[in-house]
């Protein structure tokens, strides 16, 4: 283990007896809001902490075999017994240092908001609103096999299907962090449904993946004097009374030009809530973006920039094929991941950013 990493640890295991010692003390237990924070700092802690003083352990294990080995008065059967013991010790010291590793990365506290997910129709006309839909329906889908809860915040639908743009909200655990390297240009190549000669065709969506932020921060982002609320009645499905009253809500952003819309629910009070939530979102990745890119260098590395004129994949329907651009990922298994199963992709990604992350920790 590196040095800079041991040092990492063993403030780790000082920070837990300050834990400890606050949890210990009345007035900290009587105020439930700090307690919560000290108590779930204090389980984070403790999970780190607990895996060095195991790997502090298994290091006084292979000490002990290493001695044995070297002593000219252990016999064979002895020696056998203390390889097995180094080998064992090694595997494992190997095994708890690769997982210490990522426990220690940087953790971007939006990783565990809920998040919005939009999907614009780009290059390709009809066939573009229809790769918007298939690709709505693979994150619903996946959505769904991970006990996340997916609700459609607007929809603006095409002539033949499919979707020109789609907005939807994503309620679950980890679901920012688990999606957030979905962000950029997914282009599909395959023949379309009105071609008659049978000519694949090019064409794109734009993905932008937005960490929901919580009601104090909109509302402090968000000043009533800088914004413009329009009503307007509610298209598509809903009954009659939907279509009766101006319930669907459309905000703009007077200083940026920037608009949300809401039209899902029936009450104009809820979906101007949920237009509230969407341009908050937008507007902080939009200080996000522009943060970013005063930092350039930073963003060149594995994952890429997450700007959305990137192309970082490719849909492949005629050989089955899906390749992530960033990360050399290709996978022949199309079908099953447009069906959902993106859980190959989701992980190799997340662990090319951990990588990536571990590189810069390291002292050069």
């Amino acid at each position: 283990m590196q040095t800079y990493m041991r040092h990492q640890l063993e403030r780790y295991a000082e920070r837990l007896n300050e834990l400890n010692f606050l949890l210990s003390r009345e007035d900290i237990m009587s105020d439930m809001k700090q307690y919560r924070a000290i108590a779930s700092e204090h389980a984070e802690v403790t999970q780190i902490a607990g895996r060095y003083v195991r790997y502090q352990t298994l290091a006084g294990d292979l000490q002990t075999a290493q001695d044995m080995l070297a002593d000219p008065a252990s016999d064979a059967e002895i020696k056998e017994m203390a390889q097995e013991e180094h080998d064992l010790a090694l595997s494992q010291m190997q095994d708890l240092e690769t997982e210490l590793q990522r426990l220690l990365l940087p953790r971007d506290p939006d990783d565990a908001r809920n998040a919005f997910l939009e999907i614009r129709a780009g290059t390709g006309g009809d066939e573009s609103a229809l790769f918007a839909g298939d690709l709505l329906r693979m994150y619903t889908r996946y959505a769904d096999s991970v006990g996340w809860r997916v609700e459609i915040i607007s929809a603006n639908e095409s002539e033949l299907g499919g979707y020109k743009e789609v907005v939807i909200r994503i309620e679950g655990e980890h679901v920012y962090g688990k999606l957030r390297f979905e962000s950029g240009g997914h282009r599909v190549q395959r023949v379309p449904a009105t071609e008659t000669q049978g000519r694949i065709h090019t064409s794109a969506c734009t993905i932008a993946i937005l960490p929901e932020p919580d009601e104090a921060t909109a509302a402090v982002e968000l000043n009533p004097a800088e914004l413009r609320i329009d009503t307007f009645r509610a298209s598509g499905a809903g009954g009659q009374h939907i279509n009766k009253t101006d319930s669907a809500v459309r905000i703009t952003h007077l200083p940026t030009g920037m608009v949300a819309e809401c039209q899902d629910d029936r009450s104009q009070h809820r979906n101007k809530a949920k237009a509230m939530q969407v341009l908050a979102a937008r507007l902080q990745e939009k200080e996000r973006s522009e943060q970013a890119a005063k930092d350039a260098a930073m963003r060149k590395g594995l994952i890429g920039s997450g700007d959305r004129s990137d192309r970082i994949r490719t849909y492949n329907f005629p050989q089955g094929r899906l390749t992530d651009h960033r990360i050399n990922l290709t996978l022949y298994k199309l079908l099953s991941i447009m069906e959902g199963d993106m859980q190959e992709v989701l992980d190799a990604l997340q662990s090319a950013r951990e990588a990536e992350l571990i590189a810069q920790l390291q002292p050069q």
